[in-house]
């Protein structure tokens, strides 16, 4: 079976980074290597402002932006390939800027395609860098092939951020892929792009490509699901903010979806349900240090001394309060409350609920007055803008005693505003104000990961 290994936008930064992924594609020939890679580091943003200028009627400043950018690929090009194959690159790239500048022009006069236009003109992020990496291998003594993801990912219509045809979509990755491989084929493709039933590009949300692995290593059954970033594996912190954060050599899924959501940067949300399915294991890389292990993520968590495995943070977290005293032995409240979250496409992250009111917390709070406006037919709404998510994660609270009070007395002198806990018992959430979450996560990871941990 192969092994499905997806590169971020920092592997594949510059000409020396995509020499670097060469060798370590080279490196796992043996294991049937599946290549999916990102856009080149800041492309994406790039192409995103793009967009948004031309969607103000800035089109032509919007062209100007990017001039920098398809530069660019025309000097990694010229750096890495032979001067016919870097010819026929730059092509490529030129007949990108081509069809980006009409999508972007039309996007002015058009406001009703701007979603899908996004989708359009950001996938050629992703197209390039993925035509330009399988280039590189073949040059480097690889085969490879480069192959458009649309063909693979199939998803509904909501632009910017669609859902994979899971039946559809395994099957037409192993359409396409299956017989690249048995010709001893590297496929390469770009993740996070896909496409319609009929054939229009969508895209994952950001962060996607490390979904698009995960549905190729399930299409596939991958024997493994290697995420290659610019750190080695899943950290227990932030080590912007806790710089003698460690490497966890094992996680369970159940551990590693928890910090993916509540802020571990080098592994999606997403990414893990379909290795869960596929009883596939995941491990997370350092590209820059590829003789590391990294974090493997699977069924099992490994026998650690210490009762919990990681502390993640979220920022920009706004709360809401809803308190009703409707709520008192009444039902349907909570789903009439949720409802409103719903017509909106709000996620809710956090939930804690007493007798009379519900708090939670939101990460997008974009139509937060809409939704205000709705909840106060059902109560009195209060909004703290400015927080911050603080998890604490580990299978061993499952059966830890005093954790909370360890926790609590690290921060005493700081306020907690929401307090959760899981339904799987594997982590203890709260929200405090955004000002003091470094300082958090600080003594909580002295606390646990100190000395005494």
């Amino acid at each position: 079976m192969p092994t499905v290994m997806k590169f971020g936008g920092t592997s594949v930064a510059d000409a020396h980074a995509f020499e670097n992924v060469a060798r370590i594609v080279a490196s796992q020939q043996r294991a049937a290597p599946v290549v999916v890679v990102s856009a080149m580091s800041g492309v994406t943003d790039a192409l995103l402002a793009a967009t948004v200028a031309a969607g103000e009627g800035r089109a032509e400043a919007a062209i100007a932006s990017l001039e920098a950018t398809f530069a660019r690929h025309h000097q990694t090009a010229a750096k890495l390939l032979t001067p016919a194959a870097a010819q026929a690159f730059s092509k490529q790239v030129d007949n990108a800027a081509h069809q980006i500048n009409e999508l972007l022009r039309s996007s002015a006069d058009n406001p009703l395609r701007r979603r899908p236009t996004q989708d359009a003109v950001l996938a050629y992020g992703e197209m390039l860098s993925s035509e330009l990496l399988a280039e590189v291998i073949n040059e480097r003594g690889t085969k490879a092939q480069h192959v458009d993801a649309r063909r693979c990912i199939l998803t509904d219509d909501e632009y910017t951020c669609a859902l994979p045809l899971m039946p559809d979509t395994l099957f037409k990755a192993r359409d396409v892929l299956a017989p690249i491989l048995e010709n001893a084929f590297v496929p390469v493709m770009g993740g996070f792009i896909a496409s319609t039933a009929e054939g229009t590009t969508t895209t994952l949300g950001r962060g996607g490509s490390d979904y698009t692995a995960a549905l190729i290593g399930a299409a596939l059954t991958a024997d493994e699901i290697q995420i290659w970033t610019d750190v080695t594996g899943v950290l227990t912190a932030d080590p912007r903010v806790v710089p003698e954060a460690q490497t966890i050599e094992r996680l369970s899924y159940a551990e590693a979806s928890e910090l993916a959501y509540f802020g571990a940067k080098v592994l999606h949300p997403k990414t893990i349900q379909p290795a869960i399915e596929g009883s596939i294991p995941l491990r997370i890389c350092n590209s820059r240090a590829p003789e590391e292990i990294g974090t493997l993520v699977g069924p099992q968590t490994e026998t650690t001394d210490r009762t919990i495995k990681a502390i993640a943070h979220k920022s920009g977290v706004t709360t809401v309060q809803i308190t009703s005293a409707r709520m008192l032995g009444a039902y349907g409240f909570l789903r009439a409350l949720f409802e409103v979250f719903e017509r909106h496409k709000t996620v809710v992250d956090v939930v804690a609920t007493s007798e009379v009111s519900v708090s939670l917390s939101l990460d997008d709070a974009s139509a937060l007055p809409v939704i205000v406006t709705e909840l106060e037919q059902l109560g009195i709404v209060g909004v703290e803008k400015g927080c911050a998510i603080v998890c604490v994660v580990g299978e061993g609270l499952r059966g830890t005693p005093g954790i909370a009070a360890r926790v609590f007395s690290a921060i005493s002198d700081i306020n907690v505003t929401l307090i959760s806990q899981g339904a799987s018992s594997i982590n203890f959430t709260f929200a405090i104000e955004e000002e003091r979450v470094e300082e958090a996560v600080r003594r909580l990871h002295a606390e646990f990961f100190g000395k005494r941990g």
